[in-house]
């Protein structure tokens, strides 16, 4: 232990909860370690578009990242690519990932969420390669062809209405009678010509030979099947959680979140939690944001009263 750095905190996850965090405990004069095994900004770089955040009319979710991440790094704070895997209690943490331990005298989980799988047969082998999430990332491979877009709420909605901007055609596939999304964006995809929403169906499976062909559809009210012939396919059906990891340290609510209150606290002393993986009904970058400034005051204060 002795010839390990022990920081204040260590942040697990880098979406808008973990770097607000970070921003919150920094200028309470804490060393911070951000840890994040994907990309900095979270399920926000999956935003193409973002306008309800604060002061910001409109930019992109790695327009946000962005600027968080260099806020973080001018306060002085650390960043690791790595994936968390466990953490080791005690008075002084122990966090333990891929490339090796870190040590703190508190931890704040905001491992957020990951994307819902379709569940169907050959999915994960067409990722990347027919079935993307994010059309701010892939949407330019599909300029001029057709996509469809897979849900019906506002991640879904946003996806349709950017590829509608350089696709041929999109059809929005939805398992319900109705669009969930905000009105504002039903009224955009229902204007835009080149989309067309399916409703009251599920997709049964995928369609390829050599290459990735389209979906099959089942209309769960006349119970029939129909082919949907596209060049890609973009999944927006929600997201789910991975805290098992830390299920010791944190109880989880039914539906694998962590069940903690607005408070942010755990019942484990020192060990904290924020965002998106937290039990909550409003998810959104601005809870998120909120979360993170809550469990970073929070940390600061067990800390100061170690």
């Amino acid at each position: 232990m002795e010839n390990k750095r022990i920081y204040d905190i260590i942040v697990v996850g880098a979406g808008p909860a973990g770097l607000t965090a970070a921003v919150y405990a920094l200028r309470a004069g804490k060393s911070v370690l951000v840890i994040e095994r994907g990309a900095i900004g979270g399920q926000m770089t999956f935003s193409p578009k973002i306008e309800n955040f604060p002061t910001v009319v409109s930019a992109s979710g790695n327009e946000l990242a962005d600027k968080l991440m260099e806020q973080v790094m001018n306060l002085g704070g650390e960043f690791e690519i790595d994936e968390v895997r466990s953490i080791r209690d005690g008075e002084i943490k122990t966090v333990v990932a891929d490339l090796g331990e870190h040590c703190s005298k508190a931890v704040i989980l905001a491992n957020g969420v990951k994307h819902r799988m379709l569940g169907i047969d050959g999915e994960e082998d067409l990722i990347g390669n027919g079935i993307s999430f994010c059309a701010v990332c892939d949407g330019a491979f599909y300029n001029g062809k057709t996509v469809a877009v897979i849900g019906g709420g506002n991640s879904a909605l946003q996806e349709a209405i950017l590829l509608s901007e350089g696709c041929e055609k999109v059809t929005v596939i939805q398992n319900l009678a109705f669009l969930t999304g905000e009105k504002r964006l039903v009224d955009a995809v229902m204007a835009r010509e080149n989309i067309e929403v399916v409703f009251n169906a599920t997709v049964e499976s995928f369609i390829t030979d050599t290459e990735f062909k389209g979906v099959k559809i089942k209309d769960t009210v006349e119970n029939t099947a129909t082919d949907v012939l596209c060049d890609g396919v973009f999944v927006a059906i929600g997201l789910i959680p991975e805290n098992e990891s830390f299920n010791a340290l944190v109880d989880l609510d039914g539906r694998g979140y962590y069940a903690a209150a607005e408070d942010c606290l755990t019942k484990t002393p020192g060990v904290f939690v924020a965002g998106d993986c937290r039990s909550k009904r409003i998810r959104q970058v601005t809870t998120a944001a909120a979360d993170g400034s809550v469990a970073a005051l929070a940390a600061c204060n067990y800390i100061d009263n170690l």
